[in-house]
């Protein structure tokens, strides 16, 4: 049974050769370039990284979406996303994988010790309110491919990366959650400055609220 590391990746030069030399020997790794302009791919590539390539940036879900979308294709039975900054640390995996590879559970959730911001926190609040889970926002998850073949996908409402996960707890998925490791971030986040930060993060609990209510979109 083999396990596919999907690592979207947008103008990441400085953190993606060392995050992918880490990720080597945990699985196959797939590094989702969404449109980079500062040699991100071939970085990757050089570091051992199966590359794809988006001409036109989609955004994070869009590059976890053509991550998922390959790594079914491809057969592999586990996926994990894992971010392309510097932030998670591979050692986790040693948690994440084993439920998920031994069939104990669909979806592996990672835990940080804290929300970095506002909007964090009230989306969190909903999680924890909703699931009893304490952090629906890590990057670092682990799920099951039929998941994606179930529930997928990841962009139909911008959920900032929750989607998938969101509507399978919500179907009855087996989960865990695992602590993880955190990094100081080696560069700015990707979701913007605090203030924009905030709107998206806001905006995706409103629509993960509506689709809990309403019924997720179908695949």
């Amino acid at each position: 049974m083999s396990a596919a590391i999907v690592v979207p990746a947008h103008n990441e030069a400085a953190t993606i050769g060392a995050v992918v030399a880490g990720l080597r020997g945990w699985g196959h790794v797939i590094v989702v370039d969404d449109a980079s302009r500062d040699g991100t791919a071939d970085i990757a590539r050089a570091a051992g990284a199966e590359v794809l390539t988006h001409a036109i940036n989609r955004g994070y879900e869009g590059a976890l979406e053509s991550g998922f979308a390959h790594a079914v294709t491809a057969r592999h039975a586990v996926i994990v996303t894992f971010d392309a900054d510097g932030q998670h640390d591979p050692r986790s995996l040693a948690d994440i994988l084993p439920p998920l590879l031994e069939n104990r559970a669909d979806l592996v959730l990672g835990i940080r010790p804290a929300a970095a911001r506002l909007g964090e926190v009230l989306f969190n609040l909903y999680a924890r309110l909703r699931f009893g889970l304490p952090d629906i926002l890590c990057g670092l998850k682990g799920y099951r491919s039929e998941l994606y073949a179930r529930h997928g996908c990841f962009d139909h409402i911008h959920g900032l990366g929750t989607e998938l996960a969101l509507a399978s707890m919500s179907h009855g998925a087996r989960w865990q959650t695992v602590p993880v490791l955190i990094h100081p971030r080696q560069d700015a986040p990707r979701i913007g400055s605090r203030f924009r930060a905030n709107r998206r993060l806001l905006t995706a609990l409103a629509r993960a609220i509506r689709c809990d209510l309403m019924g997720w979109p179908a695949r």
